[in-house]
């Protein structure tokens, strides 16, 4: 017994002594707190109960609804005209003969029947439809699109419907519980839960099949692991208390269901967006006038930058506000208003919140050294006020350029006038008809143009689901053409 009592000081002592001695690593450990004590909430009496999110839900599917897309046999729509990111996230039945239709979902916003959703739910479409969470079927309007943010704003005709309220998407946090609504594969008021996952998500998928080269796509998505599906674009990522966070928008999938991640387009944009295309019939975009990229390690040695975090300014636009206020290149803008800014995606998803004439505070790091400076923020054509919906090229919008025909052309063709369609790119010109470049519109809607201005005029004045016809010739041929469509 002395020798057991012996060995055992002689241990305890030795272990000390060992610990004494090692200056390394402490890990701590604490108590484990239970599941079930994070598993429950206060109902209204202020009573523990366990956590649920049925009067969530039972609010939020009723302005949750289903949208159906259709389009015209003749629109040859197939699924490759749909960005490759975006089919993963888009219900779509080609169809072998007759009309093409897609389904997405859509939230109401308002009793008075406005809908926010993606654009690419309804982008082309000749007919949009409404389901609502009472089955009541309802035609849409389109009211305005924006393909920046891929939003779109649609209205039904009809009073006092339930609908959701925007809250400040910046105050939420990653690990808040979050619910997604919406209708995948037509399995309509669909809920699930999850946890915002990350906020600021880059990843490149708005705009990225478009022939523009310049960048005007703003992503700062809210990510997600609530599964969603391929249907539930448009839908409503919401908090507990069921206010709008966000419009879901895309999923991170190599399969093209749901594999644990999906974005969301912040309440804060959505909101800034909606009432721009409510009020102007198009969004009021601010613009810095700067390229940036983001600050890191590398990027903080190759350029010897003073910070590792930030928007590097890597170059200026022509007609840049930025750069008139004094930015170089070479600065890295920290902060915008003083909001810290972290990241190139920050800094862009702040000024997509911005219109033309907004003045900021902008702050960069130059060379270890914090420079101020105020900056009015212009539109894309350089100036400050606020652009107009009938400003936007309508031509352009159809998908087709035009030139004027000179007096000599038209005399060899034994025409007294037209107008010459110099190039037929993605628009409803190449969707729905089968017009090729070189074709010369004399008529349309047997009114006679002479210039691409008329033109223009003449097709801002239409309506959408107004019809056109367009008629003409082509050099060489003796016969008259016309090509039909809906606005």
């Amino acid at each position: 017994m002395l020798a057991a009592v012996l060995g055992s000081v002689i241990t305890i002592g030795a272990s000390q002594w060992i610990g004494q001695k090692n200056d390394g690593v402490r890990i701590e450990h604490v108590t484990r707190v239970p599941a079930s004590q994070v598993a429950y909430t206060t109902n209204a009496k202020g009573e523990m109960v366990p956590m649920d999110f049925t009067g969530t839900a039972e609010k939020v599917t009723k302005a949750v609804v289903h949208i159906r897309s259709t389009q015209t046999a003749n629109s040859r729509r197939s699924q490759q005209e749909i960005p490759e990111q975006f089919r993963q996230f888009f219900q779509f039945d080609p169809g072998p003969q007759g009309p093409s239709q897609s389904t997405g979902s859509g939230v109401l916003i308002n009793k008075d029947g406005y809908i926010v959703t993606n654009n690419h739910v309804v982008d082309g479409a000749d007919v949009v439809e409404v389901t609502l969470y009472d089955n009541r079927e309802l035609k849409a309007e389109v009211i305005g699109t924006d393909p920046d943010t891929d939003l779109a704003v649609i209205k039904i005709n009809e009073k006092d419907l339930p609908y959701l309220s925007f809250v400040n998407s910046d105050e939420s946090k990653v690990g808040e519980w979050v619910l997604a609504v919406g209708n995948p594969f037509n399995l309509n008021s669909t809920v699930t839960a999850g946890i915002i996952s990350a906020k600021g998500r880059n990843i490149g998928i708005i705009n990225s099949g478009s022939r523009d080269q310049s960048r005007t796509a703003i992503e700062s998505f809210i990510q997600t692991d609530a599964a969603i599906n391929p249907g539930n674009s448009g839908g409503a990522l919401v908090d507990l208390q069921g206010g709008l966070l966000g419009i879901n928008t895309a999923i991170a999938s190599p399969t093209g269901s749901y594999s644990g991640y999906g974005f969301a387009v912040p309440s804060n944009i959505v909101s800034k967006v909606v009432e721009d295309l409510l009020a102007f019939g198009t969004v009021q975009r601010g613009w810095l006038g700067v390229q940036v990229q983001n600050v890191n390690g590398d990027v903080a040695r190759e350029f010897n930058l003073a910070v590792k975090e930030g928007a590097y300014v890597a170059e200026f636009p022509e007609k840049s506000a930025a750069k008139e206020a004094g930015l170089k290149e070479g600065d890295v803008v920290i902060k915008l208003d003083g909001t810290p800014i972290k990241s190139s995606t920050a800094l862009i998803e702040y000024i997509g919140k911005k219109r033309p004439g907004d003045k900021i505070e902008v702050v960069v790091n130059r060379k270890g050294k914090e420079l101020n400076y105020n900056v009015t923020l212009k539109n894309k054509a350089g100036n400050i006020g606020a652009v107009k919906r009938e400003d936007k090229d309508a031509v352009a919008s159809l998908g087709m350029e035009l030139e004027d025909v000179d007096s000599k052309t038209l005399n060899k063709l034994d025409i007294e006038n037209g107008v010459k369609v110099k190039s037929v790119g993605n628009g409803k010109i190449a969707r729905y008809t089968d017009m090729e470049e070189g074709f010369i519109i004399t008529h349309i809607n047997d009114q006679p143009v002479k210039s691409a201005k008329e033109i223009d005029e003449l097709i801002k004045k239409k309506k959408p689901g107004d019809s056109i016809t367009l008629s003409g010739i082509y050099e060489g041929s003796p016969r008259e053409y016309f090509y039909g469509l809906r606005m």
